[in-house]
């Protein structure tokens, strides 16, 4: 369990970070970025929940907010890690099985979906994007350090942003609200 007494340490004040298993890199590193960035999402996620999406959806987003420390974690001590936290296939199944449900009752699409319709939705498309921007910072991060990540991380990620796509629909009144891109509509020549 984690025990803070003390918010700050002065021990990043060169530029550095430590690690899960005690080292050290500088806070611009591939690996900080990255699950600083997964951080982020779950700061988004957490200011789509102040906006009243309703249950199942709020319970969800509370327990991935909790799973998005559990990759935080995961990601801080790089290689294999022993008894350290890491994410199972799980984490994952259980997302999916969340996307099943939550599509069920939407409507195919005929187009994409620009974000936006309700503020819920907002919030849930930007989570969208910034969990993608996570998994391709993950991504990067397993290229340049084979091994180095567990590929479960890029799986939940990938899964997250779907999901949230599916829960921005469903917040967007089941997709009735949902804004539909039109191709070409700054040249004038839409078709409806």
């Amino acid at each position: 369990m984690v025990h803070l007494n003390r918010i700050y340490t002065r021990t990043g004040d060169d530029g550095s970070t430590a690690l899960g298993d005690g080292s050290r890199l500088p806070k611009h590193h591939l690996r900080i970025e990255s699950y600083g960035t997964v951080d982020e999402a779950s700061s988004v996620i957490g200011l789509a929940r102040t906006v009243a999406l309703g249950e199942p959806f709020d319970g969800w987003l509370e327990l991935i907010q909790n799973d998005l420390f559990d990759v935080g974690s995961d990601l801080c001590v790089p290689g294999a890690a022993g008894e350290k936290l890491r994410l199972g296939p799980e984490y994952t199944q259980r997302l999916e099985a969340w996307i099943d449900e939550a599509n069920g009752p939407l409507e195919p699409l005929a187009s994409f979906v620009l974000p936006g319709g309700k503020p819920a939705a907002a919030w849930l498309h930007l989570a969208r994007t910034t969990t993608r921007r996570a998994e391709r910072l993950v991504t990067a991060l397993a290229e340049l350090e084979p091994g180095g990540v567990n590929p479960e991380v890029v799986r939940y990620l990938n899964r997250l942003s779907d999901l949230c796509f599916v829960l921005a629909r469903r917040a967007n009144d089941d997709g009735a609200a949902d804004v539909l891109w039109k191709p070409g509509m700054g040249r004038g020549d839409t078709q409806e």
